[in-house]
């Protein structure tokens, strides 16, 4: 049966006794984590968010009624323990911040009982995600989930500190707004008092952000939700959490250097880590080429060589045939992995497939310098040479070759430099590569809308000499956005926004909006601009990626308390779920269950 509390004070937390208090009465409150009964003494491993502390027990300590108890702890039982703390009769645990010291318990009251949990609550968990995730209550009691959320709470009281005195306002934005295109699918959610109408929940508060600005507020920020209906992966949520800002009389540069102060803080006080400042900056061309990618893992070499000129006239047809359809020929140089067997090759060209390449052309070059290839016989010696040379190949390197439009190459290249990467561990796991990726391409072409799409969102302003290619060559045309990556993961992005009205008018012009359906998606914004808004710019964190990389985490589930799985479920609350008709009817909503798909099948 349970204890009550009453008169008793918890003193500290367990791992917050010291040998300091050798000698001095402490009171402790926490889960059993391992009961040890070894006759006439019981040790007791009391947990909580701090750490553990070693309990003992003796009759002649607690008397017959206390150790009646302390006989009957098990697993995850949730006591109050008082007695005197001592330095440790046996051997010193090292692995423990308490392990030189433990509390003798004069009294001990079971607080809480518990069932047999279906797994144990211990560090580096080899139990299912799935069920873990049932039992999340569970699963959050586990030192390192604790410890990241901990992490978590202090990033953010941290940020919060730090933009205060850089003279930033926190302010609130709605999370019942309106929808509007060009993003991802939004959350909607039915009006009771506007039948037929719905409102979105915020992709980003980027509309408020902006007339706060408008406002006069100057510098914003929150640590808000955000929802995005689109497919989860290792880094993305359908609900997560940014640090979002907005400054006022700001370029690129203002903005780059109030965050690379706010991650130098960060990363110092937090995990004692110093980033070198200035964070390196390459534009989007430049990584594209380079890495494959617009947030290059910069940790490792392996960076992608564009060999189209040495192959443009060569009798592989793969290669010619792309470059003929403006596509371009690029490779990677696996250093000494010449000897690889064919069956890893295969691997890799399948893997290569996945990500849209028809296949993958290899050349080992041997220890002798011969060259053992799936084209060879295609090229002559001389093509052959040049081609080894432009990728500076060596004896014992293998060289893996994509060709296609640009777009399939770079992905191709790009995620096979990654895998390969992390094949081979050729990075450092401690390491922490910031860069700045800058220029983006303010627009990309939408081949199912067959009209162009902003790359960030409308209203990023482009580069002032890059306007006059708005009407003839809108794809050319660069933005003032930039990203901040980390081990290539974007951790967030932003840019300048557009504060003229005739360019914001040609921005809607270039996506296909009328002037009307501009006026009506975001009549609101527009109508603010015209009482005088100043020049502006911004950025948004993915605070959940921001901590899953500071804590050293594959996942951000690891750093959420209560995350959703692949298909957007919640499995400890098994949400999403029906709701009542009654619910339904006020709403003026009637649901209508697909019929399965006619399969052929009896």
């Amino acid at each position: 049966m349970a204890e009550s509390m009453k008169g008793l004070q918890r003193t500290c937390r367990c791992a917050e006794l010291t040998a300091e208090n050798i000698g001095q009465t402490a009171t402790v409150m926490g889960w059993v984590q391992k009961s040890r009964n070894k006759g006439g003494i019981i040790f007791v491993d009391l947990r909580d968010r701090s750490g553990i502390i070693q309990l003992i027990f003796e009759e002649g300590d607690t008397g017959p009624e206390g150790f009646e108890k302390a006989a009957k702890l098990r697993a995850e039982f949730v006591v109050a323990a008082t007695g005197k703390v001592e330095r440790r009769a046996g051997a010193v645990n090292e692995n423990l911040a308490t392990g030189s010291i433990e509390v003798r318990v004069s009294d001990i009251r079971i607080l809480s009982e518990s069932e047999t949990p279906p797994f144990p609550v211990e560090e580096n968990s080899k139990t299912k995600d799935e069920l873990r995730l049932r039992y999340r209550f569970l699963d959050l009691r586990r030192p390192d989930l604790q410890r990241n959320l901990m992490l978590r709470s202090r990033a953010a009281m941290l940020t919060r500190q730090f933009l205060s005195e850089e003279g930033f306002l926190e302010i609130e934005t709605p999370m019942l707004t309106k929808s509007t295109p060009e993003g991802a699918r939004d959350y909607l959610v039915p009006s009771r008092v506007h039948p037929g109408n719905f409102y979105a929940l915020p992709q980003s508060p980027q509309l408020f952000k902006q007339l706060l600005m408008c406002a006069g507020y100057d510098r914003y920020f929150q640590i808000t939700k955000c929802f995005r209906d689109e497919d989860l992966r290792a880094d993305r949520q359908p609900e997560f959490t940014q640090i979002d800002m907005e400054l006022s009389f700001v370029d690129v540069d203002d903005v780059i250097g109030v965050n690379e102060r706010l991650l130098h803080r960060l990363f110092k006080e937090l995990l004692g880590v110093e980033i070198p400042l200035p964070i390196p900056r390459m534009t989007w061309r430049e990584a594209m080429d380079r890495f494959g990618s617009d947030k290059p893992d910069t940790r490792f070499g392996m960076e992608l060589k564009n060999v189209t000129d040495e192959v443009k006239e060569c009798g592989f047809g793969v290669f010619t045939g792309a470059v003929e359809q403006g596509g371009s020929v690029r490779g990677i140089n696996v250093k000494g992995q010449g000897a690889m067997p064919r069956k890893k090759i295969d691997k890799l060209v399948e893997f290569a497939k996945d990500f849209g390449a028809k296949g993958l052309a290899y050349l080992c070059v041997n220890e002798d310098g011969s060259y053992k290839s799936s084209f060879a016989k295609f090229m002559e010696e001389d093509e052959l040479n040049a081609l080894v040379q432009v990728m500076e190949g060596e004896p014992g390197d293998l060289l893996l070759f994509a060709a296609d439009r640009d777009k399939t190459v770079y992905d191709v290249l790009g995620n096979l430099r990654l895998e390969l990467a992390k094949q081979l561990e050729l990075f450092d796991k401690e390491e922490y590569k910031f860069l700045w990726v800058t220029e983006f391409p303010l627009l990309e072409y939408n081949e199912e809308l067959g009209r162009y799409q902003a790359m960030h969102h409308p209203f990023t302003m482009p580069m002032e000499e890059d306007l006059e290619y708005l009407d003839t060559d809108p794809g050319r045309v660069r933005a003032k956005a930039y990203d901040i990556v980390l081990n290539g993961t974007e951790l967030g992005g932003g840019s300048v926004r557009i504060h003229q009205n005739d360019i914001q008018e040609k921005m809607f012009e270039c996506l296909g909006f009328t002037k009307e359906a501009a006026r009506e998606q975001f009549g609101f914004l527009l109508n603010a601009f015209s009482y005088g808004v100043p020049p502006h710019a911004g950025l948004a964190y993915g605070f959940d990626r921001l901590i899953m990389l500071m804590a050293k985490e594959d996942n951000i589930r690891e750093v959420i308390a209560f995350p959703k799985v692949k298909d957007a479920s919640c499995l400890l609350t098994y949400a999403p779920n029906a709701v009542d008709g009654k619910q339904l009817e006020e709403l003026g909503i009637e649901v209508r269950v697909p019929e399965p798909e006619e399969t052929g099948e009896d």
